[in-house]
């Protein structure tokens, strides 16, 4: 008899928890410590072991087990042998490459289309064309030579030859990965790219479901993070690119990434957004409608409710942004924008509550920024902060982002008596106006401006506080806003239907392809909990 404890839902986690803060991060350990009679399994992605300090949580005694897996660490890698590999090896690798450029695009055709074509993948990687084959064998050497003659406009054989190299070592590593992690009932992904990609195979391997739920999207933020990379080469002369160009390695790694999104897309049942263009955009890129529902982010209110009380009575000269000091979170303009509201409200200070760890050159670029402007202490750095004690002595929460997708620390800032104001990224317009009429009739719990625009960042801060009637007005309208939409036990209620079903599904239950995401989608009523709970043979016999 095994003493490996049996789980109940695996999490796939790339660079998150528990050893990244932040929002994604926060709901992870929302979601575990919300279902205590589930046993969870953790499966942490991450770059290189020393990127990573000690857990920032303290993880629930339901999570029964932790993996990890260094993508691009050494240790992962077979030792270098010459080889001249089996005469099939480049033809498999010129099979391989044309995969994962995506071929297939119709819903229906193309995820059977694709589904073949994964499993044949893995059972060429598990005897025909391993990793040690790829990497090292004269063939593939060859197949590498002729593509770069063939396809690639930038000079340097060099960087193409270290970049495929680098691109595709984790595709083989994961599919090992996944022979190897203890089973589980359900998968769930918090994103596409490699964590996406291993649910798939797992999902594949197995047969067990696998639920992706992405906070932001995947392939757009990558894409953002790629076109601003230093380490990826870009060796074209500057008046040989057009405008707009990523250029050659940056389009490998895009389209490397696209087509990990639609392989997970194809295996996940269902693909949960946290709100209507980012289910749009999922579909844009390959997800299955019939698949696809909204779950929007909910928070535990009562904690911040409390705090109200503490507020003084007129709201505190301070705008503070709250997250990682991270080039996403665009630090850079809210330090601009406190030099903007500061220079017409006297008195006003900034705030940057976040950890500045993760990016230390970004963080000292912040900064020196500071310094530039000769803010003195009219802005603070005040690292990682406990929200229900900052929040009382918040006037107005500021994200500056680049990139979001349903950000947790508004929703906590709203339920705290705090307005904010944002830029217009993700479901920021829609917390800060609210969707359709009826949440639009609450009223307007802040402002919203367009991104990187300092000016008007720092003015609109100072708009809301220096008018006491509107800014009571937007705390009525937060205020309800979250109580009304964003509540943790919705979301909970949601994500308990979502577990069940996949139980039941791995347990035999037979249902239609997308049953879950059309009850949610169609706002049908969610199925009423099993009475044993999520964690019984729901469907068995």
């Amino acid at each position: 008899m095994s003493d490996t404890p049996e789980i109940d839902v695996m999490l796939l986690l790339e660079g998150t928890y528990p050893y990244v803060s932040g929002g994604v991060s926060s709901w992870v350990h929302q979601i575990i410590g919300g279902f205590p009679e589930l046993k969870f399994h953790c499966c942490f992605l991450g770059s290189r072991e020393q990127d990573y300090g000690e857990p920032r949580y303290k993880m629930p005694s339901n999570v029964v087990g932790l993996t990890h897996h260094y993508l691009f660490s050494d240790s992962v890698l077979p030792p270098p042998r010459a080889q001249r590999g089996d005469p099939q090896t480049s033809v498999l690798v010129r099979e391989l490459h044309e995969r994962l450029r995506g071929q297939g695009s119709d819903v229906d055709g193309g995820r059977a289309a694709r589904a073949q074509v994964l499993d044949r993948t893995l059972r060429e990687m598990d005897h025909k064309l391993t990793l040690d084959d790829f990497l090292h064998s004269k063939e593939s050497w060859r197949y590498l030579t002729e593509q770069y003659l063939e396809r690639c406009t930038d000079p340097s054989f060099v960087d193409y030859f270290w970049t495929v190299r680098t691109m595709h070592t984790p595709i083989w590593t994961l599919a090992a990965l996944a022979r190897e992690l203890p089973p589980a009932k359900v998968y769930h992904t918090i994103s596409t790219g490699y964590a996406g990609y291993l649910g798939a195979v797992l999902a594949h391997r197995t047969g067990r479901p696998l639920v992706l739920s992405e906070h932001g999207i995947y392939t757009k933020e990558r894409r953002i993070d790629l076109f601003s990379a230093q380490w990826i080469s870009d060796n074209q002369p500057i008046l040989e690119r057009n405008a707009g160009d990523a250029g050659y390695f940056r389009e490998l790694w895009i389209r490397l990434f696209e087509s990990l999104g639609r392989m997970c897309y194809d295996a996940a049942d269902p693909v949960v957004a946290l709100y209507e263009a980012n289910r749009l955009r999922e579909i844009a890129d390959g997800a299955d409608p019939v698949t696809t529902c909204l779950v929007p982010n909910g928070i535990n209110v009562p904690p911040f409710a409390a705090t109200r009380s503490q507020r003084p009575e007129q709201p505190p000269l301070v705008m503070c942004l709250i997250g990682r000091v991270v080039p996403i979170k665009d630090v850079k303009t809210f330090i601009r924008a406190v030099r903007v509201a500061s220079s017409r409200m006297p008195g006003l200070q900034g705030w940057i509550a976040g950890p500045e760890d993760e990016n230390p050159d970004y963080a000292r670029e912040c900064h020196e920024l500071a310094a530039s402007l000769e803010l003195g202490d009219t802005l603070q750095f005040l690292g990682f902060q406990k929200l229900v004690e900052l929040l009382p002595k918040v006037g107005v929460v500021v994200l500056s982002s680049i990139s979001e997708a349903l950000p947790l620390v508004l929703l906590e800032g709203f339920a705290a008596g705090v307005p904010a104001v944002t830029t217009d990224v993700g479901s920021c317009r829609q917390l800060i106006e609210g969707l359709g009429d009826e949440d639009r009739a609450l009223g307007e719990a802040g402002a919203v401006v367009g991104i990187a625009d300092a000016q008007a960042l720092g003015e609109a801060c100072v708009a809301l506080l220096s008018d006491p009637e509107r800014y009571r007005r937007a705390q009525h309208a937060g205020i309800a806003r979250v109580e009304r939409y964003y509540t943790q036990p919705l979301m909970f209620g949601k994500y308990r239907a979502i577990y069940e079903d996949a139980l039941a599904r791995s347990a035999g239950a037979q249902r239609p392809r997308g049953y879950i995401a059309s009850v949610i989608r169609e706002g049908r009523p969610l199925p009423e909990p099993t009475p044993a709970g999520l964690a019984s043979d729901i469907g068995r016999g």
